[in-house]
């Protein structure tokens, strides 16, 4: 019966999207050019797929082969607007926990948030004369942004072409808007992954003979910390974490809250309380930006537990000097120092 109401709900949606597309490509609605190179890593659908761990891997991919990148995103549920630039100051009210977290990794690139991605494009650039690149972290439905070079990430256990629109599905935006994509992504992909399971998803997905389509997953850390954790994160998808967790430690066990959980010193206590049959308490990279200012960490250290954040990166199954290749070549054609 949900089902059944949702489908005109998701249909009206479609409608709404494809309209304003239709405002862009009529141009009744504008688009700007800016005046650096610009990489836009993006979805289709809402929820987790992996962009942070894209966005760091571009970051480290460029400053290892002597640009100057810089990252734009929109700050997602901060508290302030306009643009903001990352400093030892920034906080996750001010610019968002992923800003945060970029900004902890990469302290000498630049890292910022705007609403108004043209604008924030041209503000870095005043700012940072030697930019070489602007990494714009979910911007594939900014079309006031004429990006560059476009990459999306699609997740292996839940394909665009299997989606539906919301809110009968998780689509944001057409399934079409694929087709504007320079490299396809399939994230998350299990770590047993065959050649024939990536035919399959080739075959499926049928792109077009100028899209690249390449296979990741998300590697952790080696976790050598003895005893049982505690697993606590507000993450879109939180079982490709715990189905590693739980290779190490089969008795962890998982307090999940909301994507970007803003956790309440109400939801610290309980998570105190829940904590002391436990180890330790594990969590992700993303949630230690907004747990490192609650009183958590002060507690579980009286008691001599630890809280750890636990390291992801991005892996390739397929070669990546492919995908680098093809991200380089970009940069370097349209770079203009």
């Amino acid at each position: 019966m949900a089902n059944a109401l949702f489908i005109p709900l998701s249909w009206g949606y479609k409608l709404g999207v494809a309209i304003r597309h239709m405002l862009f490509n009529q141009h009744i609605l504008p688009s700007f050019s800016v005046p650096v190179p610009t990489i836009c890593v993006g979805n289709l659908a809402v929820g987790g797929t992996g962009k942070t761990p894209m966005t760091e891997y571009l970051v480290q991919l460029m400053l290892d082969n002597g640009y100057h990148p810089a990252v734009l995103s929109r700050g997602y549920k901060r508290a302030t607007r306009g643009f903001r630039l990352a400093d030892a100051r920034a906080t996750v009210e001010t610019i968002g926990d992923e800003a945060v977290q970029m900004h902890r990794k990469f302290p000498d690139v630049p890292i910022a948030v705007c609403e108004n991605r043209v604008r924030g494009v041209r503000q870095l650039k005043r700012q940072f004369e030697n930019l070489d690149v602007v990494i714009l972290d979910d911007a594939l439905q900014h079309r006031a942004i004429r990006c560059g070079f476009t990459i999306l990430l699609t997740p292996y256990d839940h394909l665009y072409i299997d989606d539906h629109m919301l809110p009968w599905g998780t689509l944001r935006d057409l399934p079409s808007r694929a087709l504007k994509a320079d490299a396809v992504v399939v994230t998350k992909c299990p770590e047993n992954m065959q050649p024939i399971d990536m035919r399959v998803v080739d075959n499926r997905l049928h792109l077009p003979t100028y899209q690249q389509l390449h296979f990741a997953g998300i590697s952790y850390a080696t976790m050598e910390q003895e005893g049982t954790p505690l697993v606590l994160c507000g993450i879109a998808q939180p079982q490709y974490l715990m189905d590693y967790v739980l290779k190490h430690y089969p008795n962890a066990e998982l307090m999940s809250y909301r994507d970007h959980y803003q956790y309440t010193p109400k939801d610290i206590d309980a998570i105190f309380a829940r904590a002391q049959g436990f180890d330790f308490v594990l969590t992700t990279e993303k949630d230690m930006q907004r747990l490192r200012t609650t009183s958590l960490v002060a507690r579980l250290q009286q008691q001599g537990k630890r809280l750890i954040a636990l390291p992801i990166r991005q892996q390739f199954y397929t070669p990546k000097e492919t995908f680098d290749r093809q991200v380089l070549t970009y940069v370097r054609e349209n770079c203009r120092r």
